[in-house]
């Protein structure tokens, strides 16, 4: 498989129709990079041997996409746990779980306890992406290296 660098318009539905997202999705590697997780697998594969222009229907079960929903990424803790002012259901919060720094989606607050989800908003989703390439090229060495990406 050549991975290659690819701009395109993306419009993202899941599979009843219902409208997600509109985007123009720039310089995008089509090949996982190197201890990157798999998420989107299913796109990354839908992706594969692309040309300028072209337009593509992709549609992604939930488990080739952002995963099934796991309960267990959801957590209740104390209101003092969570080092943040005013907290609002569908805030993001980063935190440890499980030794690692984690994005959680507020869900629940109240005086005592708050309740954080750490699933992707999409997880137990089947998606359709709409794709229109715009610009497509092979993907050089430095296209394949990872980002070095700050977490704080």
């Amino acid at each position: 498989m050549k991975a290659q660098v690819i701009s395109f318009h993306c419009v993202l539905k899941t599979k009843l129709g219902r409208l997600i997202s509109k985007t123009v999705n720039r310089d995008v590697v089509t090949m996982p990079l190197p201890g990157q997780a798999p998420l989107l697998s299913g796109l990354v594969e839908g992706l594969q041997n692309l040309k300028g222009g072209e337009k593509r229907s992709i549609s992604v079960s939930a488990d080739r996409a952002y995963g099934f929903y796991d309960p267990a990424k959801v957590i209740t803790c104390p209101r003092e746990a969570v080092e943040v002012g005013r907290l609002v259901v569908g805030d993001n919060v980063r935190a440890d779980y499980e030794g690692q720094p984690t994005l959680f989606r507020v869900t629940s607050v109240n005086s005592d306890e708050v309740t954080l989800d750490a699933n992707h908003p999409l997880a137990g989703e089947d998606l359709v992406f709409e794709i229109e390439a715009l610009n497509v090229r092979e993907a050089g060495p430095e296209d394949l290296q990872p980002a070095d990406l700050d977490l704080h």
